[in-house]
């Protein structure tokens, strides 16, 4: 039996699984007990996707012989594919019991102390991992994966630059190692590694994950590129779609929405008006969470909002899409993309006949089974349609939802309570820092020269950040003391503080988005500069959308030209502030029911071409 068994794994290990796996059942019809055959039996249903027929044949082959280290591993890779880590952490501290030199063991036991967020612990796993086999790559990558996550971002660089010289076509390497470098400002080489990255994509290597590609400069046939290329190595179409082609006859159009960021996380305080805004009586709302419970106001506000909330943290992919179908959901809509804690393997399986992205990822997926995209005119104009896979759902105004019970806390700061000085112009921009690039720099430090007195606010992201932007500072000529550094608060007091500022300078290529809607709420016009992609158009279309279009220039002398007469001419400004505070509650980016109009009018678009059975198609909302 045993030469019998040496054959199928020599099939397994060239990839002929089907005659791997006859062979295997073969030895087991006669020898029932065969444990060989039945672990690789069980790592060929796990290659396949059949989780639970490789867990059940796993546990019947360690209850023959619970002494092999490598089953209890595959053990708990697959309970971690079934969303259970606090399991599989006691399969992979088995497999170490039995042998504590096993490398792969320590990886798997640190990604499942990630997936209870046990950071410090988890980088313990993977640094005994990478004492066990200095040059494993995976576990590099992975410790730069926690940096990351903790803001650690100068160990999160050193991590990954290990891995890319330890493996350079390892898959998102560069851009993890790019992305890490931008987060603490550090810009030597930035241009020719930011070159270097956008020629690996359009060479079709999988060298970096599409939302850390969005941050480079790109053109919108770049990131489509990006994205097909990830899709393909990462979630292409299940060959076992759950929906089948039925149309559901409901009464009310069923839509459910997708995300892990149903917490305190600024999706949460955008989106949260618009649930509730929902008209019931037409549409049926689930919301569908993946993410942590936070137990905190705004989740509690989410889960009232929904008339349906189901948390599905410890659920498969398989299984959220087995539930999606089984609750006949119309219209799916995956509020994530390619963010953190995405669960894009959910839509790859078709639970439903109609799948929506919106507003987590501001770029095309480049997936055949989503089917819409919701954008405006501003952000995708007419010529960047065929750069996006999906159909466009264009909104009237702005694409960007926001919700008016978003409160700002009553304190008044003053300047010497934030750290600013008594007098002179406050330019401010609370962007995260990676969004900060030389060239927008270069700008900023060319207006504060041409401002006497004046000095930039900029977000306390992290410390190594502030040493480098303090060093450029002065290497451009500037008095690094003019670059003021705002610690993060609480949403309400952090939007308070907003009032202090004179005015919000935007970055490029990836502008502000959610803090440009703080901006604009808390009453502080935003000054931004058009860009050629997506994230680099938003700001643009919150600024129509509330009626200064004045502050949406075209091109970055324009941008500086603007910003220095502002901060020089009181009356200017002045009247651009009265006009922001006329407009703030009276435009419609800040009208949640009218917001809610328009992307029912789209749901209810999309709905009406499945059901009369034609293609998704692109939709245009009027006002």
């Amino acid at each position: 039996m045993q030469s019998r068994f040496r054959q199928g794994l020599a099939l397994h290990r060239q990839g002929d699984l089907a005659a791997a796996e006859r062979i295997y059942l073969d030895v087991l019809q006669r020898e029932p007990q065969h444990f060989d055959s039945l672990h690789m039996l069980a790592v060929i249903a796990l290659q396949t996707g059949r989780t639970r027929r490789g867990i059940e044949l796993l546990r019947k082959a360690i209850a023959l012989n619970e002494k092999v280290a490598a089953a209890h591993n595959n053990l708990g890779k697959a309970l971690m594919d079934l969303g259970r880590p606090e399991q599989a952490l006691a399969s992979f501290d088995r497999a170490l019991a039995l042998d504590q030199n096993f490398a792969e063991a320590c990886v798997n036991h640190g990604n499942a102390l990630v997936a209870l967020r046990r950071s410090e612990q988890a980088l313990a796993s993977y640094a005994k991992a990478i004492d066990l086999q200095p040059d494993y790559a995976e576990a590099h990558r992975n410790c730069g994966n926690v940096f990351s996550k903790l803001r650690r971002h100068d160990e999160a660089f050193a991590a990954y630059d290990k891995v890319f010289a330890l493996r350079p076509d390892l898959m998102g390497a560069e851009g993890h190692r790019l992305y890490a470098k931008m987060h603490f400002c550090d810009w030597s080489n930035w241009e020719a590694e930011c070159a270097h990255l956008v020629a690996s994509v359009r060479s079709g290597l999988v060298n970096t994950q599409p939302f850390i590609f969005l941050a480079v400069p790109s053109s919108c046939e770049d990131q489509l590129q990006c994205a097909r290329t990830w899709v393909a190595q990462n979630f292409p179409p299940a060959k076992n779609p759950v929906w089948h082609g039925e149309r559901y006859d409901h009464d009310r159009i069923r839509v459910a929405y997708l995300s892990a960021d149903f917490r305190q996380h600024a999706l949460s305080f955008l989106t949260a008006g618009m649930f509730e805004c929902h008209d019931k009586s037409r549409f049926e709302i689930t919301g569908v969470s993946f993410g942590v419970d936070d137990n905190s106001e705004i989740r509690a506000r989410l889960k009232a909002s929904f008339e349906r909330f189901v948390d599905v943290r410890s659920h498969s992919d398989q299984e959220i899409a087995d539930l999606l179908k089984s609750l006949e959901i119309d219209i799916a809509v995956d509020l994530m993309g390619f963010t953190t804690d995405s669960r894009t393997g959910i839509f790859a399986r078709r639970p439903a006949p109609i799948q929506v992205q919106y507003m987590g990822y501001p770029g095309t997926m480049a997936a055949q089974y989503i089917d819409y995209m919701v954008a405006d005119r501003m952000v995708i104009p007419e010529h960047h349609k065929p750069h996006y896979s999906e159909r466009i759902a264009f909104l009237p105004d702005s694409y960007f939802v926001n919700d008016t019970r978003r409160p700002i806390a009553d304190k008044a700061f003053t300047r010497a309570e934030l750290g600013l000085p008594e007098t002179g112009f406050v330019f401010c921009c609370f962007n995260s820092n990676h969004k900060i690039t030389p060239p927008v720099f270069d700008g900023w430090m060319r207006i504060l020269r041409q401002v006497e007195g004046s000095v930039l606010w900029l977000l306390q992201d992290n410390a190594k950040a502030a040493d480098n932007l303090r060093k450029e500072a002065h290497a451009r000529g500037v008095d690094a003391a003019r670059l003021i550094f705002a610690p993060r608060m609480p949403p309400p007091e952090h939007l308070a503080r907003h009032r202090a500022a004179d005015l919000f300078l935007d970055t490029l290529p990836y502008n502000a988005h959610t803090t440009a809607s703080d901006a604009l709420w808390a009453g502080l016009p935003v000054l931004t500069c058009l860009g050629e992609t997506f994230v680099g158009r938003v700001a643009a279309s919150l600024l129509n959308a509330v009626g200064l279009p004045e502050l949406v220039t075209t091109t970055s002398e324009q941008y500086e030209r603007l910003a220095i007469e502002l901060a020089t001419t009181n009356q200017k400004l002045a009247a651009i502030r009265a006009k922001l505070a006329d407009n703030r509650l009276a435009t419609p980016l800040f009208d949640a029911g009218l917001f809610t109009a328009h992307i029912e009018a789209a749901y209810t678009a999309m709905h009406a071409r499945h059901q009369a059975g034609l293609p998704p198609d692109h939709i245009i909302i009027s006002k």
